[in-house]
């Protein structure tokens, strides 16, 4: 029996919502340093390789996270993530609005890496736990995913319009009491029991750790995890100081990036049930590095926001249609395996954001930003040799 039959007073439904107010928060998280960068980097006085430290730091933090994580969302459920998440997000952005020095800073970046992943890692696991046919996983976790685009699109959205009314501390403050909202709601429902009640024994993790399409696509999300967060991290560095746009122009701009991307996940949700995911997966990589060539090639700031929106359309499929691939095939140990595949992608965001940023400190923000296209042709490379184990192993089956 699942876990989705064993208690009659589970609302699939209320579920769902619970699900989508934690990734709004993730969204938070993921889009937060990016957005503030060009702010806190001039009250705080640092630099492009000290940013890269931040997100080492950010991505070090939710690694660290994800990894111990995925085996205790099996043994105990998804519950408690969902209400102890929020509250060190909450706190972390509280914390950044407030902080005098840098490190300061990178303990706040931190507590914010911790909230951000358990959120990332429940709300994935649940919505895929309650969707069992892949194409419907495809289709539930893209609608997920549009949840995340809302949470990425406030902090960009807010500080473009209204930060010389507010100001970045009552902005962040606004952003951590909407974090609130998920704990609210989950005090209040019932979750699915755990699917390994009695623990997932070690041998167990490293099985499927070792299974050839468990790496392949965690490699894949390796590059994918490495350029959501170059790009979100660096698009506004780059209109600032390349391009010459004010923090304001380039916020918006960042902002349109996030709302590309949660509508293409609207699309998704929708038509993913009638697509084959991996065409999906190849179209969405070639389209990233077609998207990243002219932003970077672009002559003027008119050309860089086109490459921006279309870069947040191409990008959004690829993270969802990739756990919802994995997942399907390993639905009796999703929480691990979700574990490890977002574990692995969070250890590309610790290296390839860094990576990107020390280029663009002693190169050029362009420079760092290319990275992105040889990331998102690894991802193209990687879905043919996913594809060709996946149909293996139906033939097999």
């Amino acid at each position: 029996m699942n876990r989705i039959s064993t208690a009659a007073r589970i609302r699939p439904g209320w579920l769902s919502i619970a699900a989508y107010t934690g990734m709004f928060t993730f969204g938070i998280v993921m889009a937060l340093l990016g957005a503030i960068l060009p702010l806190i980097s001039q009250r705080l006085h640092f630099g492009l390789a000290q940013a890269g430290n931040l997100f080492f730091a950010l991505n070090l933090a939710m690694l660290i996270t994800t990894l111990a994580l995925g085996p205790l969302l099996d043994r105990f459920g998804m519950r408690p993530a969902f209400i102890v998440a929020p509250v060190f997000v909450a706190g972390a952005v509280c914390l950044i609005g407030r902080v005098a020095n840098f490190g300061g800073l990178i303990v706040a970046v931190i507590l914010l890496g911790i909230g951000g992943a358990a959120l990332n890692q429940a709300t994935n696991t649940l919505i895929a736990d309650l969707n069992w046919d892949e194409r419907k996983k495809g289709a539930a976790l893209n609608l997920l995913g549009v949840f995340f685009g809302f949470g990425a699109l406030f902090i960009p959205f807010t500080i473009g319009a209204l930060l010389d009314v507010l100001g970045l501390k009552d902005i962040l403050y606004a952003a951590a009491a909407l974090t609130l909202v998920t704990v609210a709601l989950s005090l209040r429902l019932s979750f699915p029991r755990a699917q390994q009640g009695g623990g997932v024994p070690f041998a167990e993790v490293i099985r499927l750790a070792r299974q050839p399409l468990v790496i392949a696509f965690a490699i894949l999300l390796f590059f994918e995890s490495g350029n959501e967060f170059i790009l979100g991290g660096y698009i506004t560095s780059y209109l600032t100081r390349t391009l010459g746009a004010t923090v304001a122009t380039a916020s918006y701009l960042l902002a349109a990036y996030w709302g590309a991307l949660m509508l293409a996940r609207i699309i998704l949700s929708r038509i993913s049930l009638r697509i084959d995911g991996q065409i999906l997966m190849l179209a969405s990589a070639l389209g990233v590095a077609a998207s990243v060539a002219l932003l970077i090639l672009g002559p003027s700031l008119l050309v860089a926001a086109i490459a921006t929106i279309l870069l947040g359309l191409s990008i959004a499929a690829i993270f969802p249609t990739a756990l919802a691939l994995a997942g399907s095939r390993y639905a009796s140990h999703s929480g691990t395996v979700f574990g490890i595949l977002i574990g692995v992608a969070l250890f590309g965001g610790i290296t390839l954001p860094l990576l990107a940023g020390r280029i663009a400190e002693s190169r050029s923000v362009r420079l760092g930003l290319s990275l992105a296209i040889m990331d998102a042709l690894a991802i193209f490379a990687l879905q043919l040799i996913a594809g060709r184990i996946m149909r293996t192993q139906d033939h097999v089956q």
